[in-house]
């Protein structure tokens, strides 16, 4: 089974959030977005931002990248004009 590693990606910056084996890069890219929804409530101030997590292998391959909102700002504040 495959080694997938998670960031913190804060504009250019990447954070390492840790790594697992998993069985799939289906369950690794589920895994990322409950990172991002976790890290959107637990880190308020990364919201808005553009901050995302990504998912790599062990080449350091970018495999998949979920927004910290999920919902753009646009989106939100579009029905309450």
């Amino acid at each position: 089974m495959p080694y997938y590693y998670f960031d913190l990606v804060i504009g250019e910056e990447f954070k390492n959030q840790g790594g697992m084996i998993l069985e799939d890069t289906h369950i690794a890219f589920d895994k990322a977005d409950c990172l991002a929804t976790e890290l959107s409530i637990v880190r308020p101030e990364l919201r808005s931002r553009g901050c995302a997590v990504r998912v790599t292998d062990g080449e350091n391959t970018e495999l998949y990248r979920t927004p910290l909102d999920a919902i753009p700002i646009w989106a939100k504040t579009r029905g309450s004009a």
